[in-house]
């Protein structure tokens, strides 16, 4: 397994790295630590991932849970996301995310330490789009898509990743889904 985890982190045969795809940081690679639980989206789903949402995010306010690497997040700023909140609560993960938030000069991404379910509970604030991303088969999912709906401007949208399929929670559609390897993954709008 540790092999399979080093082999998944690469990027232009670096360990744990991850390359932005597109907008305005395209080809820039992130470094992350080496965490349990920390799998990177791949950029194959990345790239669907953005193909259904248009590409671009003009002025979006983005919210990236459990950011670990921070690839979807940095991914949203790259395409003109108006602001990021990235929210972590492992200090190696943190320390990779201002890094690479410096490196980038990415402005507009606000890396938070704190627990994720506890931050959306205490959280008013509202989004365009969530990135609920939680360490692989932590079962973390199912409790924050609870509390979702409130987070989310009407019509918003969610972005969900996990070792089971996904189930939309009452208020939502999933508008596009698909599967990677051991990861399902959904796009879902609140209705």
């Amino acid at each position: 397994m540790l092999a399979k985890r080093a082999a998944h982190g690469r990027a232009h045969g670096a360990a744990n790295r991850v390359r932005i795809i597109g907008g305005q940081y395209r080809r820039r690679l992130l470094d992350f630590p080496d965490s349990a639980g920390l799998r990177p989206t791949p950029d194959r789903v990345r790239e669907t991932l953005f193909n259904w949402l248009g590409q671009d995010l003009p002025g979006w306010v983005c919210l990236d849970l459990f950011a670990g690497s921070g690839a979807l997040g940095f991914e949203a700023a790259s395409r003109g996301a108006g602001r990021v909140i990235m929210i972590e609560r492992d200090r190696a993960a943190i320390d990779a995310l201002e890094k690479n938030r410096a490196v980038l000069g990415a402005n507009q991404v606000d890396v938070r330490r704190a627990d994720a379910l506890a931050w959306l509970a205490n959280s008013r604030e509202i989004f365009d789009l969530i990135f609920v991303d939680p360490p692989f088969d932590s079962g973390l999912a199912t409790a924050v898509l609870a509390d979702l709906a409130r987070h989310l401007k009407p019509g918003g949208q969610a972005y969900v990743e996990q070792g089971s399929e996904v189930l939309p929670p009452p208020g939502f559609i999933i508008h596009r889904s698909g599967r990677a390897g051991r990861s399902h993954f959904a796009l879902l709008i609140k209705e």
